[in-house]
């Protein structure tokens, strides 16, 4: 086994349903909230949540390599406003802070924003600082930069804007980064071809490096490339085509790391993850 897909399953009721839920649908990985991503605070994690949660998981065999928890969409680590910046880092810390107690050992979050208010250059200093203070507060959590389709002021749509944050991190062991295949599109790399899918890709490494590559969000688009659009669709349903995903699951440089659909529609994850390992 090399490949390790699955999708971002529910926790309602407490974390320990998640792995679960991604039993049933036939992954090898899978990805979930820790907490309400809707709300600011949430209630601490209980012991019992917990060890439940460690449990499961070793009772449906995903190792911890492959768990990939999402942060709260409403934190913005490059927040032009300081107090709402803070919010922002207290409430990542928190995050970080719950994988630690969860075992998991990476966590996924959007950049962040500028929102007309700094400089771009100066927004993404913003974000890797946050991570700087985060890092500085915890042990054995990588932080785990997803590439974005660069929707209204949000950064982090371009290699060089990832390469840019990773540069000003100080523990480099502890960044990583997860490629988005509807928002690399959406942010104008084209990947739907043979040769298209190895320039960029290629890109990729010369820019970042496949070394700081810690996860997949593997999604279809309902958007074309460069519309800088963000709308994700079940798997060969967009205006991908099979192409991408076909030689992503024979690529070797996506071995052993979680892949993840966000697809739209959860009643076919079984279908589609079957349909992926087909492809493998």
């Amino acid at each position: 086994m090399k490949k390790f897909i699955g999708a971002h399953v529910s926790a309602a009721g407490g974390v320990e349903n998640a792995p679960v839920n991604a039993h049933e649908i036939g992954a090898k990985a899978f990805a979930l909230f820790t907490k309400n991503q809707r709300q600011w605070k949430a209630a601490p994690l209980t012991e019992k949540s917990i060890e439940l949660f460690k449990e499961r998981c070793e009772e449906f065999g995903f190792d911890m390599d492959y768990v990939l928890p999402h942060d709260s969409y409403l934190i913005n680590l490059g927040h032009p406003v300081e107090e709402n910046l803070n919010k922002s880092r207290n409430a990542f810390l928190d995050e970080m802070q719950r994988c630690e107690q969860l075992g998991i050992n990476r966590l996924n979050f959007h950049p962040g924003s500028h929102l007309n208010k700094i400089e771009i250059d100066a927004c993404l200093d913003r974000i890797a600082e946050s991570i700087n203070i985060a890092l500085d507060q915890t042990e054995g959590v990588t932080a785990v930069i997803e590439n974005t389709a660069g929707q209204g002021t949000n950064l982090g749509h371009t290699f060089e804007q990832l390469a840019h944050i990773i540069d000003k991190v100080e523990d480099k062991t502890r960044v990583g980064v997860c490629i988005d295949t509807a928002h690399t599109l959406a942010a104008g790399y084209e990947i739907r071809t043979e040769e298209s899918y190895k320039e960029t890709f290629q890109l990729f490494e010369d820019i970042v490096g496949f070394k700081y590559l810690k996860g997949i969000h593997l999604n279809d688009s309902k958007k074309e490339v460069g519309t800088k659009v963000d709308r994700h669709d079940s798997i060969g349903v967009g205006v991908m085509g099979m192409t991408l995903f076909e030689l992503m699951m024979k690529d070797s440089r996506f071995d052993k790391m979680p892949i993840i659909l966000e697809t739209p529609d959860p009643e076919i994850w079984a279908e589609e993850i079957k349909m992926l390992y087909k492809l493998v």
